[in-house]
């Protein structure tokens, strides 16, 4: 797809979205996506409560955007930018003040349909950004405990008060005013494999590397060793990862290792 051209799909659907009734405050749900058929219809049905559901898509070449738009979707094709850039592009490409942003893996869950439709039918929401906790699910069960849950993700904002930062991976959502939580999870079901995990942290950790130079915050040699020992007794004793057996312990494990190697990548200099 062309960027910035908005995809026309070939014929009506009766998929697509019935028209919806409006909300004093609608919604836009914005996602970005690339070769993301396998789990994206399952995000965008939950997600139909939406005014608006808006795709921008980096060059997919499955069937994402045909999915996308079955749904309702409009669909924005635009070249990879970041992953912050990618998402504040897409934020920007909404026609509604309020947006909930989410993943191709991720599916909104039934409660927190309900405490978002709960909030945008008063006149005067609590907040203009709310946090919810996400969940993850990994080598096949859901993860309930360590870093794995709850996992609280600033996704649902007053566009004009919350912006995603510029960062290339582990973006986040900076909000002016104070921020609260709302009932519900966010379902993060990526269903990959660990091989394509850990393959994928590699590539996070060299991202992360990249950023740390470039903002001069280079620690001495002895994170690569308290780094990875702080955050696997943090996450797996003080917050009881334990709990959730062995992928829990892979989970943790995984993400304290990424933990020390974007360190030693910094460092090191080596190769990004």
């Amino acid at each position: 797809m062309i960027a910035g051209a908005l995809y026309v799909p070939p014929r009506s659907n009766p998929l697509a979205l019935p028209p919806l009734q409006r909300m004093p405050h609608p919604i836009s749900v914005v996602l970005i996506t690339l070769d993301a058929e396998r789990s994206l219809e399952a995000c965008l049905r939950s997600v139909t409560f939406a005014d608006e559901i808006v795709v921008v898509d980096s060059g997919s070449r499955d069937q994402t955007c045909a999915i996308a738009a079955r749904y309702g979707a409009r669909v924005i094709g635009q070249a990879w930018l970041g992953f912050g850039p990618q998402k504040r592009f897409a934020v920007a490409a909404a026609r509604n003040e309020w947006v909930l942003c989410i993943d191709a893996d991720e599916q909104v869950s039934e409660r927190l349909r309900a405490s978002i439709e709960a909030e945008m039918s008063i006149a005067s929401p609590r907040a203009t950004a709310f946090e919810c906790a996400r969940c993850n699910r990994f080598m096949g069960r859901w993860l309930r405990h360590g870093e794995g849950y709850p996992d609280w993700s600033l996704r649902f904002f007053r566009r004009d008060r919350a912006a995603w930062t510029d960062s290339a991976v582990h973006e986040r959502v900076d909000a002016i005013d104070p921020v609260l939580r709302i009932d519900g999870d966010l379902l993060h079901d990526s269903a990959e494999t660990l091989e394509r995990y850990i393959a994928k942290q590699s590539r996070y950790a060299g991202l992360l590397a990249r950023d740390l130079r470039r903002r001069g915050v280079i620690r001495n040699s002895l994170s690569l060793v308290f780094s990875p020992l702080v955050r696997f007794v943090r996450f797996y004793v003080l917050r009881a990862g334990f709990l959730d057996g062995w992928p829990g312990f892979v989970h943790i494990a995984i993400g304290s290792a990424t933990s020390g190697a974007k360190y030693w990548k910094a460092l090191r200099c080596a190769p990004l």
